[in-house]
This record gives structure tokens, C-alpha cells and sequence, in this order.
């Protein structure tokens, strides 16, 4: 097993012509004792350490069960609401800031939930080399960064390269759930998911709708709203 009281997440890129995207930029914050803790302590349990081959998730989880990923998940509120609140399916998680895992480290063994594994690494890598085309129930992703300059619209992280890989993991069925308070980003995402084959808007071309009881309202969200900021939640099915 990797050593995971040292942390180190790393990013990998996709191919765009001739540049390259990552899934992030790191951005690794105070990491503190109790959360140093977490990765010794709470890591075996909960960790998924990345290999670079396709994972057994039946093994991982000790059990048959559908699946949702949640990319860039922060600090953990909606992943651990998701663990407790939705019991018959299995919830993986990957953030790359490490005080952020482990705050979600330590609140799944205050809690007690068994249906959530975590990868400390890249999105974009995990999903190409961990995970099964055709597998995955759902994919989450919430109040990913805009980017909000120009000059750095490239860095966003939903591109037509990565909306395709993400049909590809998707099951028949399956569905994409973005959020973002930033109303310039919701149209880059309807830019690209809205012409993407594989998926189908719910709410119809360039459509949105209310904050689903799944997705819990969360700290970082309440304070886009107190400064004025429109959330918009997007949801894509996999056709075919």
C-alpha cells in the first residue's frame, strides 16, 4: 500500500489537439494533525490507492451494488450526506486537496459509513485506468472551478474530451449531475454537454433545474448565494 500520510496527489492530462488538459490545479491548503491522523488511521478503511489497472469495486466494497462518483469532492459534505442517505448504492469520491480528504476521512469513521472509498489522486486518471466503461450509476460534479477568465477558459475542467470519457464509464441510463453558481460556466457546460453524443439534457437543450433532494446545500454554496450568486443544476442521461 502507498504511504498515505504523505499525500502527494498528481495530476494527468487528456489529449485536446495539441495541448494538454489536466483534471486540476493543485492547491494543497493547511494540512493539519488531525487530518494527518486521518490518512494514518482512517486511509486502510476508506483509501483507494490508485494502481493503474481496472479496480473491483465489488471487492472494494464488499458487496454488489450500483455506483456513483463524485469528482472534486472538497471537504466531503456531499459525499458523506450521500453515504448516509443513500445505503444501497456505493460512493466514490476523488479530490485532490488533501486537507479536504482527510476532514472526510475522519467524519465516515464518526459516522460509521461503509459505503464510501476515496481516491486521493487525478480525476481524469483514475476514470481512463480504474474504472470499467459502462459501470457507473451516476457521476457528480459539483461547483468544479470556473476558471472565470478568459485566458483561462482552457483549464475548465468539462471539455468534449472529458464529457466523452465520462459517457464512456456511464451505464444505459446513467446520469451526470453538475452544479455551478457561476451563470457564465453553466453555458460553457451547456456549450458542451448539450452537443455531446451519448447524452441527453433532462431539462431540455440549455435546461436546468431545482436543486435535487440528493444534493445537500453546502457551505461553499450558501456563500456564492449570500454573494449573489445563481446555482444552476444540470442533469445529463446517457442514451444508448
Amino acid at each position: 500500500m502507498a504511504e498515505p500520510h504523505v499525500p502527494q496527489a498528481k495530476p494527468f492530462t487528456v489529449e485536446e489537439g495539441h495541448r494538454r488538459v489536466r483534471s486540476f490545479v493543485l492547491r494543497q491548503g493547511r494540512f493539519t494533525a488531525a487530518q494527518q491522523r486521518a490518512f494514518e488511521e482512517q486511509w486502510p478503511r476508506y483509501g483507494l490507492d490508485y494502481t493503474g489497472a481496472i479496480r473491483d469495486f465489488d471487492a472494494a466494497f464488499g458487496r454488489d451494488a450500483p455506483r456513483v462518483l463524485e469528482i472534486g469532492f472538497g471537504n466531503g459534505e456531499a459525499l458523506r450526506f450521500a453515504g448516509l442517505n443513500d445505503p444501497a448504492r456505493d460512493h466514490i469520491g476523488i479530490e485532490v486537496h488533501a486537507p479536504g480528504v482527510g476532514r472526510l476521512l475522519n467524519a465516515l469513521a464518526a459516522d460509521g459509513i461503509d459505503n464510501v472509498r476515496v481516491y486521493h489522486h487525478d480525476a481524469v486518471e483514475v476514470l481512463m485506468h480504474e474504472i470499467a466503461d459502462g459501470t457507473l450509476d451516476e457521476v457528480r460534479i459539483y461547483f468544479p472551478d470556473p476558471w472565470h477568465k478568459a485566458r483561462h477558459h482552457k483549464r475548465r475542467l468539462v471539455q468534449p474530451e472529458f464529457a466523452a470519457l465520462l459517457v464512456r464509464k456511464l451505464e444505459a441510463g446513467g446520469l451526470l449531475h453538475l452544479a455551478t453558481d457561476w451563470q457564465a460556466y453553466a453555458e460553457h457546460m451547456w456549450d458542451v454537454l448539450d452537443t455531446t453524443p451519448g447524452l441527453s439534457n433532462r431539462a431540455g437543450p440549455r435546461g436546468h433545474v431545482e436543486r435535487p433532494a440528493w444534493r445537500p446545500q453546502t457551505h461553499f454554496e450558501s456563500r456564492g448565494l449570500r454573494l449573489g450568486h445563481g446555482v444552476s443544476d444540470l442533469l445529463y442521461e446517457r442514451t444508448g
